[in-house]
C-alpha cells in the first residue's frame, strides 16, 4: 500500500492494469455511488403495523391474530366492513408461495379518528382494542420516545406508507421484492393489497422494468452495495435501488419488454408446475449440480435477458457467460456438509463500469440544478418519502380492494 502516487506495476487479479480503485476495480470511481434524482419516488417501504393484532391468519402461532373464519363471519354481518379489510402480504409469502399468494388479511382505518372507528366498525374496532392497544402502550413504557406518537393513536398502523399507496393509485400491479432474501428476487403483486415492511415495493407494472431489476447488472450491483442478515441479502432502496443507474428509458423498452415477458412467464410456469416458490426455485438455479432440462431453459432466458439489458446499456463487449461462483470464500475442511454458498454469474466486471455511469449520471443531474450532490450516498431517501408529498388522507387507495367471497 502507498500514499500518493504509485508508479510501479499494478497487479490486480494476476493481471497488470493501469490502476486499482477503492473497490479493487480496474477502472471506476473511488467514492461511493450516489443517490439519483432519476430513482427517486420509485422505491418504497411497506406498512409497519406494530402489533400483529390487526391482523386475521389462520397460521399464527403465537394466537394474537384473529381466525380468518371470524373475518369472514362479521363481513357477512357487515358488507362495509370490507371498507377496511384488505389482503396483507410480506416477503415470507412472496418467496415462499408458488403463486405469491397471501394467507392472511389486515384491518386497515388508515387516517380515520377514534370515535369514527368505533361507530362506523364498533367489532373491528373491539378487536384492535384488545389485541393492539395494549402491546402499543406497554411500548411506550419500553421506549419512551420512539413509540410514544404512535400509542397516542393506537387504532392506526405504524408506518401507513401514504406515498407508497397514493403512487400506485390506477395501477393494477406493481413489482416488489423481499427486503431480506438469498439473492434479488423481483415479482408483480396486485396492487390492492396492504404490503408489509418485509418488502420493497416499485410503483412499477412493465416487464421491460422487472428484466432490468431481475437481471445480472442489477443483481450484481446489490449484491455488492447492499446490507446483510445473516448470510443473505438485506436489500436496502437507498443502497441498491436509488444508485443504480438504469440503461435509459428501462421502465419502457420493447426490447427488454419482450424477453421480460418471456422469462416472468416461463418462471411462473416452473413454480406452479413444481409447486416451488422463488426461493427454491432460485436454490435450484444456482446449484451447480443442478442438470434439470427446466432450469436448464430458465438460465438460458436469464442469460438473453442479461444480454438485451447490457446492450440496452450499449456494451456489447461485455460477454454474459456465466460460471458457479462462490458469494465468499469458505474453509472446505470445517464446511462440512451444508450447502455451499454458489451463485451462477459472472465476474463483477462490470461492476467498474455501472460505478462510472453512476458519477456520471450524478454530475449531469449536479449540473442540471436538480440538487448540489456530496460525495456518498445521499440523504434522500425516496424508500421513505417517495420524492414528494401525500396528496390525499392516506388511506390505502379503494373502498372494495378485494373481491373473495365470505
Amino acid at each position: 500500500m502507498s500514499k500518493g502516487d504509485v508508479t510501479s506495476t499494478k497487479v490486480l487479479d494476476d493481471r497488470e492494469v493501469a490502476s486499482i480503485t477503492a473497490f479493487l476495480f480496474h477502472r471506476g470511481e473511488h467514492d461511493d455511488p450516489r443517490s439519483l434524482i432519476a430513482n427517486t419516488g420509485r422505491s418504497f417501504q411497506g406498512s409497519i403495523l406494530l402489533g400483529m393484532g390487526f391482523t386475521f391468519d389462520d397460521n399464527d402461532r403465537k394466537g394474537v391474530a384473529t381466525p380468518i373464519i371470524e373475518m369472514h363471519r362479521l363481513l357477512r354481518l357487515h358488507p362495509h366492513y370490507q371498507e377496511v379489510i384488505f389482503p396483507y402480504i410480506g416477503g415470507q409469502e412472496t418467496n415462499s408461495s408458488s403463486t405469491q399468494s397471501h394467507h392472511r388479511f389486515v384491518i386497515n382505518f388508515g387516517q380515520r379518528t377514534n370515535e369514527n372507528c368505533r361507530e362506523q366498525y364498533p367489532h373491528l374496532f373491539s378487536i384492535v382494542e384488545n389485541k393492539v392497544k395494549p402491546e402499543r402502550l406497554k411500548s411506550v413504557r419500553r421506549s419512551k420516545s420512539s413509540h410514544a406518537k404512535r400509542a397516542a393513536v393506537w387504532w392506526q398502523m405504524y408506518h401507513q406508507a401514504h406515498e407508497l399507496y397514493d403512487t400506485i393509485v390506477g395501477l393494477d400491479r406493481v413489482l416488489a421484492n423481499s427486503r431480506v432474501s438469498q439473492r434479488v428476487q423481483c415479482t408483480f403483486l396486485p396492487s390492492r393489497m396492504v404490503y408489509s415492511d418485509s418488502l420493497n415495493v416499485y410503483p412499477l407494472d412493465t416487464y421491460s422494468a422487472f428484466c432490468a431489476l431481475q437481471a445480472q447488472p442489477h443483481g450484481t450491483w446489490a449484491h455488492f452495495f447492499g446490507s446483510s442478515m445473516k448470510d443473505d441479502l438485506r436489500y436496502t432502496p437507498s443502497t441498491c435501488f436509488e444508485t443504480f443507474p438504469f440503461p435509459e428509458e428501462w421502465e419502457r423498452r420493447l426490447d427488454l419488454e419482450a424477453v421480460g415477458r418471456e422469462y416472468y412467464d416461463l418462471r411462473v410456469t416452473l413454480m406452479v408446475d413444481n409447486d416451488e416458490g422463488m426461493t427454491k426455485t432460485y436454490n435450484r438455479f444456482h446449484d451447480p449440480y443442478e442438470t434439470s432440462s427446466d432450469i436448464a431453459e430458465l438460465r438460458r432466458l436469464h442469460t438473453t435477458m442479461d444480454r438485451a439489458v447490457l446492450d440496452a446499456y450499449g456494451w456489447t463487449d461485455i460477454s454474459t457467460d456465466c460460471e458457479f461462483l462462490l458469494d465468499y470464500e469458505i474453509d472446505e475442511e470445517t464446511w462440512g456438509r451444508k450447502k455451499k454458498p454458489y451463485r451462477y454469474r459472472w465476474p463483477d466486471d462490470v461492476l467498474a463500469r455501472l460505478l462510472e455511469l453512476n458519477s456520471k449520471r450524478a454530475a449531469e443531474e449536479a449540473d442540471a440544478g436538480l440538487w448540489p450532490f456530496t460525495r456518498g450516498v445521499s440523504k434522500v431517501r425516496s424508500s421513505q418519502s417517495g420524492g414528494r408529498r401525500a396528496t390525499s388522507r392516506g388511506t390505502v387507495p379503494s373502498a372494495t380492494l378485494w373481491d373473495e367471497t365470505p
